[in-house]
């Protein structure tokens, strides 16, 4: 082992890849890992796994660096490791030095809102001409700045990147990573402002990443931002070229007016470039300021009117997440066509990486445009990583990457020449059982391919955001602490979200345990590929066999379930085939659990019977939820702790032992134990109300306007002819109604909708499969998207209004409604 101390600078390697994830490993022996020690992750726990993986260089931090780990390190004859204070530091130190070696225009892009818009649309206005890096998907932070950064190549001719901060103090570290020359300053909102003392004190942060620009790009309409280029930004740059554009009041170098026509805006400019009109089909105020922002950029650029007009045509609107979604023949299709790059395709692969619910992995490719590597050496790289993640299946498509089709060796490729010919010649009942990841450049017009093998269904749809899904975990994991186990709730198909999908996630980062309902559940999981042990909650006599078969965990809550099982596991020859049990103690809910009067019992027969062996000891506070009921809970507690320790003395052995729900892990922290269940808080919902914006929404459920139609005061709508239209009206109706979960107490007024920004009231009666809405006031087409709960609707808000409680909402979303899972 090599070891180097306390030196950023002393980091010298030639990994092409760098690592801050043990799970996304691709190519192991180019690889350099960077073990980060964050709040509530370890990377150093990973580094003896990713040895074994191949990884040879490591940097670690000082203060994690425990002795066990030197210890076993220092065995590593083969190994480079480089110890630092931070191992964030040394990764920006490190990518730092190398962008230096690059003398090239690079586009740093800050702002509240619509970085990564105007960064992907900067990629496609300017591609056409220039060999473009980019940061992938949205790679703003600390850690995710470097990372792209880490991408230029002598190839490149043009780097566009965006940097986001939460917090004072962190864009001063970005700077020196990224180098721009020029700079574009979206936009300034409420987006992190807890973060920092002030909104100007915000934008000041921000502007430190143009503390070295030649040019600086903004809307000068934003006067906070405007005074702050001046009095902050201009003095440490005194050679700063502004170009800023407004409207014409602004005092702008550019006057820009929005001409809003029926499908279409002109957007005229005025000022320092001449006088231009530009024709777009994009109408709200976010895309026109975001494209804005994009033309004036390129007119600075050179580029000619009429270059700019026909890429603005050919714009599209930009997609920033994969989605999952299911597909054909039992197959699960992931959507990410917006764009294709190594880098963008190694994330959509380790995302692949992460689904269980299919053995067979397939990927239908483009060909990868703009990169300045010749096509040995770029599909040679691509097809290495394919066999790397252990691909079953490739669907080439394109000139470029058929002409490559020899350097491909896995069990099934197949190449066509254009999106067309593949989707008139291939055989797709031949596509079966199998995930399929949906990988394209723009100008292959891949999301064909998704129409064909998205598995049809009505307009309403449930999207479930794995990335607020993962947040909300790691919340509860930072209020119980790394010494605490954590078993998450997916019973009731995960409060409606999908268990499978879910389950997926949650095994990715690495819960200790899951939770059903019935054995039916577990079984689902298994058959999906989810190896978790997972606790059944209601495990029934005829479902026993299921138990051993599939390695289920029973609930054990009373005698005569005890005895069943005890009778059962006697016809059992290998001891090591019977699952272990979870025993429950009522200490007051009152549904199941063995009392204290069964104790004694319950002793007896564990005593009697050690084949059956337990897991857990576990209980249920009935009021966690709310305050009222703490000194209750608090008796609770007291009561399961004599219970479990006297249970425990009896076995002989230690159990997990856990009794907070969700509720309780906020309002009883101390009682947390060796386990935590954990159920609706995963999914967004802080039951207590105390700390509800420290998570984020999961679930958005959308539906679709159907038709509209132009009453006049006096008439009705709806069944029973309960909608009065006491004015002239624009009545909508929705593809959505109780049959899908949109419950009946939300009709005549109760329940509202979101329409592009806008709050409708229900009118009527909900229909089966029908809801109609007043849509007067707000500005709606037919085919409108339509929001009926998500970040903009409470769930919580809307359970409050017709007397419920939000799992009611969740679990009742019927199975007609299509669930699209995705990750930004």
């Amino acid at each position: 082992m090599s070891l180097t101390g306390n030196n950023a600078q002393g980091i010298t390697t030639k990994a092409a890849y760098i690592l801050t994830d043990s799970r996304q490993v691709s190519f192991p022996e180019q690889s350099i890992f960077f073990a980060i020690k964050g709040v509530r992750h370890d990377g150093h726990q990973f580094v003896p796994e990713l040895y074994e993986s191949g990884v040879r260089e490591f940097v670690v931090e000082e203060a994690s660096f425990s002795e066990a780990l030197r210890t076993l390190t220092s065995q590593w004859d083969d190994a480079q490791i480089w110890v630092v204070p931070s191992a964030i530091r040394a990764l920006q130190k490190l990518v730092s030095e190398k962008r230096r070696q690059f003398d090239i225009p690079v586009v740093g892009i800050a702002g509240s809102n619509g970085k990564t818009i105007v960064k992907e649309w900067l990629v496609q206005l300017t591609a056409p001409g220039k060999r473009v890096v980019a940061s992938p998907k949205s790679y703003n932070s600390q850690i995710g700045v470097p990372l792209s950064v880490w991408n230029l190549s002598k190839e490149h001719n043009l780097g566009i990147f965006e940097a986001g901060i939460s917090q004072a103090h962190e864009m001063e570290h970005l700077q020196p990573v990224m180098q721009p020359s020029i700079g574009i300053f979206t936009n300034i909102g409420p987006a992190h402002d807890d973060g920092f003392r002030s909104r100007k004190q915000k934008i000041t942060e921000k502007l430190r990443l143009f503390t070295k620009v030649r040019k600086l790009i903004y809307r000068k309409d934003y006067k906070d931002i405007d005074e702050e280029v001046s009095l902050i930004l201009r003095p440490v740059n005194p050679f700063l070229e502004v170009i800023s554009w407004g409207s014409g009041h602004s005092g702008a170098s550019i006057q820009v007016v929005y001409d809003l026509q029926k499908d279409k805006t002109f957007i005229d400019f005025k000022g320092k470039f001449g006088e231009h009109t530009f024709e777009t089909s994009f109408r709200d105020d976010a895309s026109l300021e975001n494209l804005t922002h994009c033309i004036v950029f390129l007119l600075d650029f050179g580029l000619s009117h009429s270059t700019i007009q026909e890429r603005i045509f050919h714009l599209k609107p930009v997609s920033m997440r994969l989605e999952l979604k299911e597909g054909i023949n039992h197959c699960y299709i992931i959507d990410d066509a917006y764009n294709n790059d190594v880098q963008g395709l190694s994330m959509a692969l380790n995302f692949l990486g992460q689904q269980e619910q299919r053995q067979k992995k397939t990927v239908i490719l483009s060909d990868v445009l703009q990169t300045g590597q010749t096509p040995a050496e770029l599909y040679g790289l691509v097809a290495k990583l394919l066999k790397e993640k252990a691909i079953d299946e490739v669907i080439g498509i394109g000139p470029e990457i058929s002409s490559q089709a020899g350097l491909f060796e896995l069990p099934n490729q197949h190449f066509f020449p254009d999106t067309d010919t593949f989707l008139s010649d291939f055989p797709f009942n031949t596509l079966s059982d199998s995930l399929v990841l949906v990988k394209g450049a723009r100008p292959f017009s891949f999301e064909k391919i998704v129409h064909r093998l998205q598995q049809k269904a009505h307009g309403t749809v449930l999207e479930i955001n794995l990335d607020a899904l993962a947040h909300n975990l790691n919340y509860y994991r930072s209020k119980v602490g790394s010494g605490t186990k954590i078993m998450a709730m997916v019973k009731a198909f995960a409060y409606g979200s999908g268990s499978s999908e879910v389950a997926s996630l949650l095994q990715y980062h690495r819960v200790d345990y899951l939770g059903v309902a019935y054995a039916d559940e577990g079984v689902a999981l298994r058959q999906y590929g989810i190896n978790l042990p997972c606790m059944v909650m209601n495990a029934t006599v005829p479902a026993f066999d299921l138990l051993i078969q599939y390695k289920l965990e029973p609930e054990i809550y009373s005698r005569r379930i005890l005895l069943d099982w005890i009778n059962y596991i006697k016809k059992i020859n290998d001891p090591s085939e019977i699952p272990s049990v979870h025993l429950k103690l009522d200490t007051g809910m009152h549904r199941l659990g063995f009392v204290k009067d069964d104790y004694e019992w319950l002793i007896g027969q564990l005593q009697s019977h050690p084949a059956v062996k337990v897991a857990s000891i576990f209980s249920h506070l009935v009021g966690a939820d709310e305050g009222v009921h703490n000194e209750f809970s608090k008796h609770q507690y007291q009561q399961f702790e004599e219970g479990a320790a006297l249970l425990e003395d009896a076995l002989g052995y230690k159990t997990i032992k856990h009794i907070l729900n969700s509720a309780g892990i906020v309002r009883f922290p101390d009682y947390k134990l060796d386990m935590v269940r954990l159920g609706i808080g995963l999914y967004g919902v802080e039951a207590t109300g105390q700390e509800q914006r420290a998570l984020q929404s999961v679930g958005t459920l959308k539906t679709i306007i159907s038709q509209i139609k132009y009453l006049s005061s006096g008439e009705t709508v709806g069944y029973s002819r309960k909608g009065h239209i006491e004015h002239d009206s624009a009545i909508a109706t929705l593809a959505i109604g109780y049959a899908d979960g949109y419950d009946r107490g939300l009709g005549n007024g109760t329940g509202q909708v979101l329409v592009n920004g806008t709050l409708c009231p229900t009118i009527g009666n909900i229909c089966m499969d029908m809801t109609m809405i007043d849509v007067t006031s707000a500005r709606a087409e037919e085919g409108d998207e339509v929001i009926v709960f998500g970040k903009e609707v409470p769930i919580t808000e809307l359970a409050k209004s017709i007397n419920t409680i939000p799992y009611e909402l969740l679990t009742g979303i019927g199975d007609r409604v299509k669930r699209v899972f995705y990750k930004e």
